[in-house]
């Protein structure tokens, strides 16, 4: 789940991040300073250029400034994957050369400063280079997101914290609430996978957000929470499973049962991804949970999830069956060590030879370092308590009506696999109240789109299709007559 990919062995990496609900990009601050040396031109402004890519062109804008004391600072933009001034850790110049260093990613660019508008270099990344020349630019591509919501708002908006007891972390979020309102119904969004903010903010997207904002207006008030470790909220996600998640999930129905706002008998769940993973797990250890939505939730195991995640993803991406089976091959292998391999350091071993194909002492340093993020990823109790999870048994447990909803063309949860296996099991436990929908043209995200390929989501304006958001309104609304 990082921001750029090493392009030369993309199936590798497409492996590396797709943990589930796909791309986040993960901030984190930023130890080394930037520096500045003389030189003969000057570099302040926006610098714009393109890398080709097997499937794409991506443009990458450096902005450089100059502080009072004469030091230089730079943030990079890429556009077509959603981010915004991502911090370079580095500005070194030195006569004609430029050096940006960005740690975050991993990434460095190196150029020639050939005049006041032109500088010629490479971007390296991973170990591999590629030509990236750059040109002055004044105007910086812009990042629409029109279904974001702007104020004043129609209704309440309200910052909450509380305690989960079991774990010890507090839990921070935004709970909006429609005005005049006594007795509403209300809903707890959960998210997927990974370190993801209260409006599960993706490529500047904020889909929780969209959501909220929808239903308040419909008179639903809405709980929306940063995951452990993120904004507001304590505690280490790397560290949590997502039976921990579901125990952040009762601790947020406790929360709205102390609201008197709140209609007790009528409080719900939507989770996306792994959030619909998450949902009916709380809700079967609550009675306090009147239904929930699935919003590309899966009805299969994880491991069988993360193949077909491969397959479809790559495929949307315009990878060959080669390169598809390849790294299905490799992800077999790194998922059997995860799940066979009991000794920390053999481990470790396997997987650094298994991800490099043997090489991994001869490799460069930089190299060495993207092997071990992909290690690191994979190896944490989150990982394989999703690699090993079948959501069916606990799926066939669930007494309360459950709406699942899907795009055709999600690449990260597939659509008919997955539905006819969540209406199978909770049919078959017992419960007739079950619906599931899949809508033709859309992503893992709910957008419209063209192959539902990841590298899309950042470039699509729509957040959220409308349609969805008017189901799932008129859906909890049926359910609660």
């Amino acid at each position: 789940m990082k921001l750029i990919y090493n392009w030369r062995k993309t199936m590798q990496v497409t492996q590396r991040f797709l943990k589930f609900i796909g791309f986040v990009i993960l901030f984190f601050q930023l130890a080394n300073p930037a520096n500045a040396q003389e030189t003969n031109l000057k570099v302040s402004g926006n610098w714009s250029g393109e890398i080709e890519l097997p499937t794409m062109k991506l443009e990458m804008i450096f902005k450089i400034s100059e502080d009072e004391n004469g030091l230089l600072n730079a943030k990079l933009d890429v556009p077509v994957q959603g981010a915004i001034d991502l911090p370079v850790g580095e500005v070194i110049t030195t006569n004609d050369s430029l050096i940006l260093k960005i740690p975050m990613i991993l990434g460095t660019y190196k150029g020639k400063i050939l005049s006041a508008e032109t500088i010629e270099g490479e971007w390296i990344q991973g170990g591999n280079s590629m030509p990236l020349n750059l040109k002055k630019t004044e105007k910086i591509t812009e990042i629409k997101r029109p279904q974001t919501p702007k104020e004043p708002f129609s209704y309440l908006n309200e910052e909450v914290e509380y305690l989960n007891k079991k774990s010890g972390f507090k839990i921070a979020g935004t709970l909006t609430l429609p005005k005049n309102e006594k007795s509403c119904p209300a809903v707890i969004l959960i998210s997927g996978s990974g370190a993801q903010d209260r409006d599960e903010t993706i490529f500047e997207h904020k889909p929780f957000m969209v959501i909220a904002d929808f239903l308040t207006r419909n008179g639903i008030a809405v709980l929306r929470v940063d995951d452990r470790g993120v904004g507001g909220s304590e505690g280490n996600i790397r560290e949590a499973t997502s039976e921990d998640f579901a125990d952040d999930v009762l601790t947020g129905i406790e929360f709205l049962k102390s609201r008197s706002e709140i209609d007790h008998l009528k409080i719900g769940l939507i989770g996306h991804s792994e959030g619909g993973l998450i949902a009916p797990i709380a809700a079967n250890k609550s009675e306090n949970v009147a239904f929930f939505i699935m919003l590309a939730g899966p009805g299969i195991n994880g491991e069988q999830i993360l193949y077909d995640q491969n397959d479809l993803s790559l495929k949307a991406a315009g990878m060959n069956d080669e390169i598809i089976n390849r790294n299905r091959k490799l992800q077999e292998a790194i998922f059997n060590i995860i799940l066979t391999e009991t000794d920390s350091a053999k481990q470790l071993d396997r997987l650094q030879r298994t991800y490099s194909g043997g090489m991994y002492p001869m490799l460069q340093e930089e190299q060495k370092t993207a092997i071990d993020q992909r290690i690191k990823a994979v190896n944490t109790p989150w990982f394989k308590y999703f690699l090993t999870y079948n959501p069916q048994p606990t799926l066939a447990k669930v007494k309360c009506p459950v709406l699942a909803l899907n795009g055709a063309k999600d690449v990260q949860v597939p659509s008919k696999s997955n539905l006819d296996a969540i209406k199978k099991a909770i049919s078959e436990g017992g419960n007739p109240n079950v619906k599931t929908m899949e809508f033709e043209n859309l992503n893992h995200l709910f957008q419209n789109c063209e192959t539902g390929a990841i590298s899309e989501y950042a470039q699509i304006e729509e957040t959220i299709e409308p349609e969805v958001l008017e189901i799932i309104k008129d859906w909890i609304w049926e359910v609660l007559e």
